[in-house]
């Protein structure tokens, strides 16, 4: 199972100096890969997630300028939130500079006023994603790329520089729809927060429906030393690997630097993953 780990792009500990120092602070100890999260906007009214956020892609980049191999991933990307041919471009930019190293979690999101305040319909959001999934697959891999969909069209359109490698696609959810999406499109999956119980059947169904060993089932989970009983995850690594899952992202939920940095110490410890 490899391990990755959320990076402090929100809350009281998120600054260009905790975000450069847990990715290569990650990197060292041998975590896959470091990811980040995606809200463009933050209703007052919402008490998650925390309203002090960076964007997750500047975040990604500024971790991978400091570092050389670790991995960087979005979990996940609310890819109907964002204009469709900028964010193929913005991916493609960061996958180059990053040599390679970029995987996509894609989402359809939650929140209603999130995407009335961005003047776009909150009730069509699965159908807008769908779409993306394959207009960012068509104007990476076409030069010129032209496309004609339902809510995007264009012709003859360059998106360049072209990505490094072909970027890896995560859908992340729990809705029926989800799964069929990951199925049908994806490279791989996303639960979210689910017990290695919960995990067991949805892990099953996904791999009967695509066995290749290249398609990822993988967890994000809230594992942090400081804040819970090590023995607890020493048994959930061992549970959600017997139950199918292949990767684990871990969110510590530390307000200090210096915390955020020994919970991935010790949770490199506890998994080992320590290089």
């Amino acid at each position: 199972m490899r391990i990755g780990a959320h990076l402090p792009q929100y809350g009281r500990v998120a600054g260009p100096d905790a975000i450069a120092r847990v990715a290569r602070e990650a990197e060292a100890l041998g975590f896959s890969d470091v990811w980040a999260s995606d809200h463009v906007v933050h209703p007052a009214s919402q008490s998650y997630p925390s309203p002090y956020l960076y964007d997750p892609l500047l975040t990604l980049a500024t971790a991978a300028a400091v570092t050389e191999r670790v991995g960087v991933g979005t979990s996940v990307l609310v890819a109907a939130q964002h204009n469709a041919l900028w964010l193929a471009n913005a991916l493609a930019s960061l996958d180059a500079l990053s040599a390679g190293r970029l995987t996509i979690g894609i989402g359809v999101g939650w929140s209603q006023a999130e995407f009335e305040a961005l003047g776009q319909s909150f009730h069509v959001r699965g159908r807008r994603t769908d779409e993306i999934l394959s207009l960012l697959r068509t104007c990476w891999r076409d030069d010129p790329a032209s496309f004609h969909g339902a809510f995007f069209e264009f012709d003859d359109i360059r998106i360049l520089p072209k990505p490094a490698h072909e970027i890896p696609i995560w859908i992340g959810g729990s809705s029926e729809r989800a799964y069929q999406r990951a199925v049908d499109a994806a490279d791989g999956f996303q639960l979210i927060g689910v017990t290695p119980d919960e995990a067991r059947a949805p892990a099953q169904r996904l791999r009967a429906a695509r066995p290749e060993a290249s398609f990822v089932i993988s967890l994000r989970t809230g594992w942090d030393p400081l804040g819970m009983e090590p023995d607890r995850i020493r048994r959930e690594h061992a549970q959600y690997e017997a139950a199918g899952i292949q990767h684990v992202v871990t969110a510590p939920w530390r307000t200090s630097l210096d915390d955020w940095l020994r919970s991935l110490e010790q949770l490199a410890q506890l998994t080992g993953i320590t290089a």
